[in-house]
C-alpha cells in the first residue's frame, strides 16, 4: 500500500509539473501578444482620454522683430510681446460614457464612446475690447471628433484646429463675459480624465457630471472623488461639483474590465494541482471505505481526463465565449471520468461517487475564479467541508492495517 501511495504521489507531481507548463504557455500567449494587439486597439479605435479645460488669450501689442548675436551670426526672431489669459469663472460640462468591449487574441480591451459637452464663461476684465483665442485642448492625438461644435454666446463659430488642439476667435467688449460651448464625440480605451490645468489650479463655479450606462468602474489614484453619485436605470450619474476649489489633481474614471479569458485560463491552470489532490484525496477515502482496489495506473488516467479540461479550454477561450468553454471542457472531462470509471469499478460509483466529487473539485473549485476577490474563500470552505466528512467517514479505519499488506473491509477489518 505504501508503494501505491508514493505511485499516486508521482501521478500528482507530474501532472502539476504539466500543469505548470500549460498555464505558463497561457499567459505567455496573452502577455506577448498584448503590446501589439493594443497598439492595434489604438490606432482602429483610440487611446486613453484627458480633457483639459479650454483656454481663453488675448495679445497686449504686436509681433515685433528681435536680433541677437549667437555663435558669432546676427539671429532675427519675430516674438509676441505679451499674452494674457482669461480665468474660467464657471464651468458646465458633462460626459457621457458608453462602453463598447473590444477582443483581441486571449484579452479583451475596455473601449469606450464618450459624448463630451461643455460650457465655460470668460470675463474681459480689461477696459478695452479684445479679440480673445479659446483654445479647446483635445483629449488624445490618436483619436476621432465627431460632431465638434464651437459656439459663443450660443453662435455658432468657425472652428481651426493643428494636432493637439482646436481654436476659434471672438471679440469680447471691456468688462463683458463670453460664453464658450464645445461639443464632440470621440471614443477611447481605459479610462477618461479631465484636468483643470497642467499644475495646482483654482477652479470657480465648476460643475461636472458623468454618465455611464455601466457599473463597475473605478477611480484612479491621485483624482478626486464625486461630490454625489446617483444610480439610474443604465447605470450611474456622476457629480464633481466645486464652488472655489484649489487642487492640482484629475478627475478620472477607470472602466471596467471584462473577464479575461487568456489570464482566468492561466489561474485555473495553475490552481488545478490543488483540484486533484483534492479528487485523489476523496477516491482514496471512497475506495478505502468501500474496499475497492484503485491500481495507480486508474489514478494516471483521472489525471489525464482533468488534465484534459484545461488544455481544451486552453485552445477554446480565444474562439468561444469563456462561459461556453468552460461548459464543454466540464462536459468532457466529466464524461472521460465517468466513462472510464464505469468500466473499472461500475457505473454506480462512477457517476455518483466519483462524478460528484469531480463535479465539486475540478468544475466549481474552477468557476470560483469567475468571481473576483472570492476565489480564495470559497476554496478555502470547500475545503474545511472536505476534510470535516472525510474526518467523519473514516474516523474508524485502522489506517495501519490499512497500510499493510492486506485489504481492509468497510468496517476496519484485515480480509
Amino acid at each position: 500500500m505504501f508503494k501505491r501511495v508514493l505511485a499516486i504521489i508521482a501521478i500528482l507531481f507530474c501532472t502539476t509539473l504539466a500543469w505548470a507548463i500549460l498555464g505558463s504557455t497561457i499567459l505567455y500567449r496573452t502577455y506577448s501578444l498584448d503590446p501589439v494587439l493594443r497598439s492595434r486597439v489604438n490606432s482602429t479605435w483610440g487611446t486613453e482620454q484627458l480633457q483639459a479645460a479650454p483656454t481663453a488669450t488675448y495679445t497686449v501689442g504686436s509681433f515685433h522683430q528681435v536680433t541677437s548675436e549667437e555663435d558669432g551670426k546676427q539671429v532675427t526672431r519675430t516674438v509676441e510681446q505679451h499674452e494674457i489669459s482669461l480665468d474660467v469663472d464657471k464651468t458646465r460640462a458633462r460626459a457621457d460614457l458608453h462602453l463598447d468591449y473590444r477582443r483581441k487574441g486571449l484579452l479583451w480591451y475596455s473601449t469606450y464612446r464618450v459624448h463630451f459637452q461643455g460650457n465655460y464663461q470668460f470675463t474681459n476684465d480689461g477696459a478695452q475690447p479684445r479679440h480673445v483665442t479659446f483654445t479647446l485642448h483635445l483629449p488624445s492625438e490618436l483619436a476621432i471628433y465627431d460632431d465638434m461644435a464651437f459656439t459663443i454666446d450660443g453662435k455658432p463659430v468657425a472652428v481651426t484646429n493643428d494636432k493637439d488642439d482646436a481654436y476659434a476667435g471672438a471679440d469680447v467688449p471691456p468688462h463683458q463675459t463670453a460664453s464658450l460651448g464645445v461639443e464632440y464625440r470621440s471614443q477611447g480605451l481605459g479610462s477618461w480624465r479631465y484636468s483643470f490645468g497642467n499644475s495646482l489650479n483654482q477652479v470657480h463655479d465648476f460643475e461636472l457630471l458623468v454618465g455611464t450606462d455601466f457599473a463597475g468602474f473605478d477611480f484612479p489614484e491621485g483624482t478626486l472623488s464625486p461630490t454625489e453619485e446617483h444610480r439610474t436605470s443604465a447605470g450611474w450619474d456622476l457629480v464633481w461639483k466645486y464652488r472655489n476649489l484649489v487642487s492640482g489633481y484629475q478627475i478620472g474614471l477607470d472602466m471596467p474590465e471584462k473577464l479575461q479569458p487568456g489570464p482566468l485560463a492561466g489561474r485555473i491552470s495553475y490552481f488545478a494541482p490543488v483540484s486533484l489532490l483534492f479528487f485523489f484525496f476523496v477516491l482514496f477515502m471512497l475506495t478505502a471505505l468501500r474496499g475497492i482496489e484503485f491500481h495507480p495506473m486508474n489514478y494516471f488516467f483521472l489525471a489525464c481526463a482533468f488534465f484534459s479540461f484545461h488544455l481544451l479550454m486552453a485552445y477554446l477561450v480565444d474562439r468561444i465565449s469563456i462561459h461556453l468553454a468552460f461548459v464543454i471542457c466540464s462536459c468532457v472531462s466529466v464524461f472521460l471520468v465517468v466513462s472510464y470509471l464505469r468500466l473499472v469499478v461500475g457505473m454506480r460509483f462512477a457517476a455518483v461517487e466519483a462524478g460528484l466529487a469531480q463535479f465539486i473539485y475540478l468544475i466549481l473549485f474552477s468557476y470560483a475564479f469567475f468571481f473576483e476577490g472570492f476565489t480564495g474563500l470559497a476554496i478555502t470552505i470547500g475545503a474545511i467541508i472536505s476534510l470535516f466528512v472525510a474526518m467523519q467517514l473514516t474516523g474508524r479505519i485502522r489506517w495501519a492495517e490499512k497500510f499493510s499488506a492486506g485489504t481492509i473491509s468497510p468496517a476496519g477489518l484485515r480480509t
